[in-house]
């Protein structure tokens, strides 16, 4: 796996097992939970896009135990109801993170 230059974050989209697969190359990562505000919200989105409703409900029931897998290892969490506020709590999360290393030892 490639490193990040000095100074620069890496974001990536992955799923619980890649998740997983990272934190055992690079322990010190930073793994972000990003969820629906609620199954409803995201059953909701997921027919809003025509998904047929056997794939909506083999989803949102995947995505519960994604949900449950991904709490046992994040760091944190974002809600993704706003883009804006989510954007910002990811931010918060990855800047405490930089507080914390850099004021290591």
């Amino acid at each position: 796996m490639p490193q990040p230059r000095e100074g620069c974050d890496v974001v990536l989209e992955i799923d619980v097992q890649g998740a997983r697969q990272v934190l055992e190359r690079c322990p010190d990562a930073v793994c972000v939970l990003i969820r629906a505000p609620s199954r409803v919200v995201q059953e909701q989105r997921l027919r809003s896009r025509g998904d047929p409703e056997e794939h909506v409900q083999g989803r949102v029931e995947l995505g519960r135990r994604e949900e449950a897998e991904g709490l046992e290892i994040a760091s944190g969490v974002v809600v993704n109801d706003d883009l804006d506020q989510a954007v910002r709590d990811l931010a918060g999360i990855v800047g405490e993170f930089r507080r914390r290393e850099q004021s290591r030892p």
